[in-house]
């Protein structure tokens, strides 16, 4: 029963409640981040729970009223009130049922976001700073704050690659379902003939893995040391600020020119290497597991064209779930919401049909 459910969460809360102010927990940071973490979630469950309650308790005193009441007009109120309750009831049910699915440890960290050119020339990399200019309009939307790590520009625009991190709250559990290739269908401004062209850009979004999650022996981080450069090329400082890391057991290379500080430049360089190596981590295990490897929607396929952003037509195509919206200006404009919640919507269902909850 649901209820039951939700009393195992509510002692689990209590009992984090009280650890969190142990002198040994607080001392022992990582725990301590991962208890606060869990209790921040459980809050959710808890809260929900206490309005399941209250409608239940409503529902029943609303049957009372109707049963032992002889006066029409308070009869008649609490048939208003039951009916009341009754849709609170289906309604919280399904947002706890939604809130009980076991979630990934890694949907409250911040991340990661590169965006490369693919197919497509120029007409890519203009494709790329557009997807670059979409996703940080939603982070402004989220309040979450972004900020670049590196980037090489096209020749007629956009980028070539681009590099940033997002932090805010649950940003990973929210943009996971970005990663994949994502394709253009338009007349690029070079098109004389007036041609419809497809070009791609691939995303990918790394959860950015804290010091404690993934350990980096800076014995095998082979670190180098340029002159950062602007736009084709030329040299925008003569000191050695910018920064490159090559990871020698694996040859992951991550580099960081945005900051006039090389220690800034190496940080950030770090984070990214420390992500990428994280998410190398998670590629081997979702390989391993047989259900996440054949999942329809995978968070982690980065060769997987995942959406079609079809100009002539102003539509938006997500090929995982079929879904198309007639809404291109404003996705492209950071309204990515929508495309967002129905994949997870799906996700979630998925994930109750597999446990027998619907």
């Amino acid at each position: 029963m649901l209820i039951d459910k939700l009393d195992i969460v509510e002692k689990r809360y209590k009992e984090i409640y009280q650890l969190i102010g142990d002198p040994e927990i607080i001392s022992n940071q990582k725990k301590y981040i991962e208890l606060n973490k869990e209790l921040k979630d459980l809050k959710k469950l808890v809260d929900k729970g206490n309005d399941y309650k209250t409608a239940i308790a409503s529902k029943k005193e609303a049957e009372s009223y109707i049963s032992d009441s002889s006066d029409k007009d308070m009869t008649d109120m609490a048939k208003e009130q039951l009916e009341e309750s009754k849709q609170n009831i289906t309604k919280l049910e399904e947002e706890i049922k939604i809130l009980l699915i076991p979630k990934d440890p890694d949907d409250s960290k911040n991340v990661v976001m590169e965006i490369r050119a693919g197919t497509g020339g120029d007409e890519a990399s203009i494709f790329a700073g557009d997807l670059y200019r979409m996703y940080t309009k939603f982070c402004q939307e989220m309040k979450w704050k972004t900020s670049v790590v590196d980037t090489s520009s096209g020749t007629a625009g956009g980028f070539k690659e681009v590099i940033f991190e997002i932090s805010g709250e649950d940003v990973y559990g929210i943009l996971k379902y970005e990663s994949g290739v994502h394709r253009v269908q338009r007349v690029p401004q070079t098109e004389t003939q007036g041609r419809v062209h497809t070009s791609a850009a691939t995303v990918m979004v790394l959860p950015e893995a804290e010091e404690f999650d993934i350990e980096i022996d800076m014995n095998e981080v082979r670190v180098d040391y340029y002159c950062s450069s602007g736009p084709g090329g030329q040299s925008v400082n003569t000191t050695y600020s910018a920064v490159r890391l090559t990871h020698e057991p694996t040859g992951v290379v991550t580099q960081c020119q945005d900051q006039k500080s090389q220690h800034k430049n190496k940080e950030k360089a770090l984070k990214v290497l420390r992500s990428r190596l994280y998410e190398l981590e998670l590629s081997k295990k979702m390989e391993s597991d047989s259900k996440k490897r054949n999942e329809l929607v995978k968070s982690g396929d980065r060769s997987a064209k995942i959406r079609t952003y079809n100009y002539p037509q102003g539509r938006v195509t997500d090929h995982r779930i079929g879904l198309t919206l007639y809404d291109l200006p404003k996705i492209l404009d950071g309204g990515v919401s929508k495309l967002i919640d129905e994949i997870k919507l799906y996700i979630n269902t998925e994930k109750l049909k597999e446990a027998g909850e619907v």
